[in-house]
């Protein structure tokens, strides 16, 4: 089977078994979850910074005993630091660069997942559909002339697209629950292309 084919049809804790069994590498999940990335960006424009060549130095070095050991991941654009990323807070206001990982940042990591890309949010994640004047809409992989609901649109799009597992979230208002909500995202992935 392949990576491309697994990466779509296992959960994380599925993909983190395949990769304990080494049934697969975690350099061949990432770079199935950078094709999916780039295969699905012009129709769901989900991403907000893509991360794919420390995610790729990342896969050659992760600790594969770890409980989620090269699982893709995306963090969302909002309310997390990463270490020299950007974060936009879907604003056009000049971005912040980190120069240190937040918390949950640094448990993600030490967990094992391998971030691929940053996700669309609103501008300061204060709407319940993700499209900003910085970085546009964000389209539900189900029926891109549907919304994918916010403020964690990109990480519900980005997961029910199939190219993360799964995605950091944040929740002060529905920003969890109504992307979810939207794009089935934690119950199947939607059949925008899928991989043969």
């Amino acid at each position: 089977m392949s990576a491309e084919r697994m990466l779509w049809e296992n959960d994380a804790t599925g993909l983190a078994e395949l990769v304990h069994s080494g049934e697969i590498s975690p350099q061949d999940l990432v770079d199935a979850a950078i094709a999916r990335a780039e295969a699905t960006r012009p129709d769901i424009n989900a991403i907000a910074e893509p991360l794919y060549d420390a995610a790729r130095t990342r896969a050659k070095s992760v600790d594969r005993t770890l409980p989620l050991a090269g699982v893709p991941f995306a963090l969302k654009d909002l309310g997390i630091a990463i270490k020299g990323v950007p974060t936009h807070t879907g604003s056009r206001i000049p971005a912040f660069t980190a120069d240190f990982n937040s918390v949950m940042t640094e448990r993600y990591l030490a967990a094992g997942l391998i971030p691929v890309a940053t996700s669309t949010s609103p501008e300061q994640g204060l709407r319940l559909m993700t499209e900003s004047a910085a970085s546009g809409i964000t389209r539900n992989p189900w029926n891109t002339d549907h919304t994918s609901g916010g403020s964690s649109g990109g990480s519900a799009a980005l997961v029910a697209a199939g190219v993360v597992p799964a995605a950091h979230a944040s929740d002060g208002g529905g920003s969890v629950r109504v992307p979810a909500a939207c794009s089935g995202w934690l119950t199947r992935r939607a059949p925008l292309k899928v991989p043969g």
